[in-house]
């Protein structure tokens, strides 16, 4: 699961672009690009200040991108917790973690490096070693596969799901919610 994590995270935080980016920057002036709860900024055209991208300090609209992967981060790191809660209730000795923001990106100022997911540098040499100790490989990916196994009958679930509680709008789990032609 750390693996998919890994994965599903670093390629999550290439899709919000370069950390310094005069397109984020338009795209919020003209309205298109927006903080997570503007409400609770002051400066709603984010014309002052500025915020610190990689050690340096950018102005604010240039690092935009930056502004939402990190509430992205944030709010990734609140799910975790809640996973990691549940986990430590069934007393498993494992806790999920996030990789370093560095990790794995294809995008942006960190695309030309490797790191590991604690973020320390690799060489390119080092990373082909060990990429498979990071990052789903084709064992993980078999594996998988073999999990899902799909369950197409009327009241029955895949054993991979948990079976819901309720159904939706209070119809019975085994109501057709689905019609397939034949």
């Amino acid at each position: 699961m750390q693996k998919y994590i890994n994965l599903w995270f670093s390629l999550s935080l290439d899709l919000f672009g370069g950390e310094v980016s005069s397109n984020a920057a338009s795209f919020f002036s003209a309205g298109m690009k927006g903080r997570a709860q503007e409400p609770k900024y002051t400066d709603h055209m984010a014309l002052e200040g500025t915020y610190p991208v990689a050690g340096e300090e950018i102005p604010l609209r240039n690092a935009m991108n930056e502004v939402l992967r990190d509430s992205y981060i944030e709010d990734c790191e609140k799910c975790l917790e809640r996973w990691n809660r549940v986990i430590a209730e069934h007393e498993i000795p494992y806790r999920l973690r996030l990789p370093d923001r560095r990790f794995h990106r294809h995008i942006g100022a960190y695309a030309a490096h490797r790191f590991d997911p604690g973020g320390h540098r690799l060489t390119p040499e080092q990373w082909n070693e060990r990429r498979d100790e990071f990052l789903p490989g084709p064992k993980d990916t078999a594996y998988v596969r073999n999990l899902m196994v799909p369950v197409m009958e009327i009241g029955k679930i895949a054993h991979w799901i948990s079976k819901p509680t309720t159904g939706i709008h209070g119809m019975p789990f085994e109501f057709e919610y689905v019609r397939r032609e034949q």
